[in-house]
């Protein structure tokens, strides 16, 4: 028996960049290569934590470029790393397109077994593309890759119209019981135009920081993403869940850790904008806002069944470091990088001594 993926060895065989280890910098730097199953420039991204349950990657176009019609057997987010660009998807009815316009930080979802095609707006610059999708574990149940990208199964588009198809996302509000609140408002949609402005945040106060987030799903199948918004000089508590949540910088400046237990050594991941890093199953991690200007990370969540499907907590004295209970070093380090850049931390002093502290969000409108 192959210790190997199935997914594995088709990636292997693509004969484009694989780009591996914790983290990328800088997504919209990363070497590509031609890849003819697409036909553009591209690259695979698998970073530790991902092997086996999502596959991300970056695709490019070329300047005043379209890509060629694509379809394939699974649901895909697109997430917009640099360019403006425009997108055309249909289903067995090629009459009926769905026509819609992307630029920078924009997210958009291409629904399973109909087709896609992506055009570069610009005539004198490239469009850099982020992928993520389940395909690793549907090769593992399903080794045959024409299966997913030959397959002559086409569906029709849920909704009709193009103003329903990729309009702005629509809120509905769910019963949701953690993290201090007991309803959390959903926005469903496949289209997202700015993650890097995005304002319909709730308040998320289980994670320190005056943390803000949103929760995101397409009407069909069960892709799910959150982002989640911190204010400067503060930074969130230490925390783990399952594997494959690919995160995603739409703006900011900060750093990440991450270290599997107690004792053991930490990675450190410096971040801004497009960078990329994924927290390996059950490793801790926290995240530090050492910038001018409120940090966002968007998660592009992994399949339900994983263990951390949402930023909820099940066990907060083991999935979660109180500030009271975390390491001094933490704090001293944070306040170290926040000096080198001449700004203060924003920490109140009471979250370290406190452990039933409440953040004060004064100033803030939760949607």
């Amino acid at each position: 028996m192959s210790n190997e993926y199935t997914y594995d060895v088709w990636m292997e065989s693509q004969g484009i960049p694989i780009h591996r280890g914790y983290y990328i910098e800088d997504l919209r730097t990363v070497e590509v290569a031609p890849w003819s199953l697409r036909g553009c420039d591209a690259a695979f991204v698998q970073l530790e934590g991902m092997q086996g349950v999502v596959e991300s990657r970056v695709q490019e176009i070329a300047p005043g470029a379209s890509l060629p019609p694509f379809k394939a057997a699974m649901d895909e987010v697109v997430y917009v790393l640099s360019g403006q660009g425009s997108a055309s998807v249909w289903g067995k009815n090629a009459n009926n397109k769905h026509n819609f316009e992307w630029s920078a930080r924009s997210m958009f979802v291409l629904p399973r077994n109909t087709w896609a095609q992506l055009s570069n707006m610009q005539g004198d610059r490239v469009v850099r593309l982020l992928h993520y999708n389940y395909l690793p574990l549907g090769m593992s149940a399903v080794s045959d890759p024409d299966f997913f990208f030959d397959n002559p199964y086409e569906e029709e588009l849920v909704l009709a119209s193009a103003e329903e198809m990729y309009s702005e996302a629509q809120a509905i509000t769910q019963d949701h019981i953690g993290e201090g609140q007991a309803r959390r408002t959903l926005w469903v949609g496949n289209f997202f135009p700015d993650m890097g402005v995005w304002d319909k945040l709730m308040f998320r106060p289980g994670r320190g920081s005056m943390n803000r987030s949103v929760y995101m799903e397409p009407p069909s199948g069960e892709l799910s993403m959150h982002m989640s918004v911190f204010a400067s000089g503060t930074y969130k508590k230490g925390h783990r869940h399952g594997p494959g949540r690919v995160i995603v910088i739409p703006g900011g400046e900060g750093y990440s850790i991450m270290w599997p237990h107690e004792g053991a050594e930490k990675q450190v991941i410096p971040w801004h904008e497009a960078s990329c890093f994924v927290p390996p199953d059950r490793w801790f991690h926290q995240h530090f806002n050492a910038g001018e200007i409120p940090g966002r990370y968007l998660a592009l969540h992994p399949p339900r069944q994983f263990a951390g499907g949402s930023e909820t907590v099940e066990d907060i004295g083991r999935d979660q470091i109180e500030y009271v209970n975390e390491d001094p070093a933490v704090r001293e380090r944070f306040e170290s990088e926040l000096d080198k850049r001449g700004l203060k931390s924003a920490m109140p002093p009471q979250a370290y001594d406190d452990p039933d502290y409440v953040w004060s969000y004064d100033g803030y409108e939760s949607h």
